[in-house]
């Protein structure tokens, strides 16, 4: 039996790629390259394609025996999600329709779906549980939220079940160093960070200091991207047992400021890292923490990486052998 990994060369998906092999697993990748990278996939069988291709998908799924479905795919930009709504819609919601009915055309019935804590836009209060209203405030939010509530909305009519992970900060590298983080633009606080101490750019912007809390940046709750990987595992064997259709947040229930990141970012790569203050950005809530009680309940999951610095040191690694990322592909 096999688990498609849909996104599978992107910087959450090829780590969980990575730590489905650890397992044991048979993995299938499927990835368009659009924000992936061909040189982070790391095993299993690759296919280069879009999920909205439903004759691909039929061949998926005929060639392999398809046991589940985890799936990364899907564009994450809140601000341009805001600029590009419609292209959200279809690359998120349209493609996940295709993905969901070639599972249900097939007899799949498991998936594990890579969700956001952006569904629930300003929280009413930290640390946010799974119960909190999901009400987005971008485009992006409200496709994540949309394929969540299809998910359910299959569950009743087909059997499909479903395990919806809501992200707070990613963060992090392989401990080995072979993959990491790579996005173009780069729009995350710690690979920008980790850009300056590169040389690469010249400061870092901090987006508003006059928020209310303790130094008057915006708190986020950060998580390392191989604990994420191994949450995804533990869900996909959560519906193998039989479990119910369900959502866990994912974070570590510890908030850190920007400029805190950034003051221990100094202590790990041993650069001033110099930053300036920038007006705020509309729509960022002062402070955004998870509770994770739930997955740690029911399923058992432990974070390994405990640390902003253990999270930082695997990033500077990569970073610092990576300074370019991955080898750039000529797309056609």
């Amino acid at each position: 039996m096999a688990v498609l990994v849909a996104g599978g060369a992107g910087y959450i998906g090829s780590h969980t790629v990575a730590e489905l092999i650890d397992q044991g697993e048979e993995v299938v990748i499927l990835d368009n390259l659009y924000q992936g990278h061909q040189d982070a996939v790391v095993g299993g069988t690759f296919y280069r394609g879009d999920m909205r291709d439903e004759a691909l998908l039929a061949e998926i799924f005929t060639a392999h025996n398809i046991e589940a479905v985890v799936h990364f795919a899907a564009h994450s930009l809140v601000g341009e999600s805001v600029e590009k709504p419609l292209d959200y819609y279809e690359n998120n919601v349209v493609a996940t329709h295709t993905l969901v009915r070639s599972m249900i055309r097939h007899n799949v019935k498991k998936i594990v779906f890579s969700s956001t804590a952006a569904t629930y836009g300003v929280p009413e209060q930290t640390p946010i549980t799974e119960t909190d209203p999901q009400i987005p405030t971008n485009p992006y939010g409200e496709t994540k939220l949309a394929i969540e509530r299809m998910l359910a909305w299959c569950g009743q009519a087909y059997g499909l079940q479903s395990v919806c992970l809501r992200y707070f900060n990613v963060a992090g590298a392989h401990p080995k160093g072979h993959i990491g983080e790579d996005h173009t633009p780069e729009s995350h606080l710690i690979p920008i960070i980790l850009q300056v101490a590169l040389g690469q750019r010249e400061r870092i912007h901090i987006f508003g200091e006059d928020y209310d809390t303790r130094d008057g940046t915006c708190i986020r709750d950060y998580i390392h991207v191989m604990d994420l990987a191994n949450a995804h595992w533990l869900a996909l064997n959560h519906l193998r047992e039989g479990g119910p259709s369900t959502a866990y947040n994912l974070g570590h229930g510890q908030g850190f400021t920007v400029k805190e990141v950034i003051e221990h970012a100094r202590k790990v790569t041993g650069h001033p890292i110099p930053a300036e203050v920038a007006p705020r950005r509309a729509g960022d809530p002062p402070v955004l923490i998870a509770s994770s009680d739930k997955i740690k309940r029911e399923l058992g999951w432990q974070p390994k990486y405990n640390s902003l610095e253990a999270m930082l040191e695997t990033a500077w690694k990569w970073h610092q052998a990576h300074p370019n990322g991955y080898r750039r592909e000529v797309q056609s």
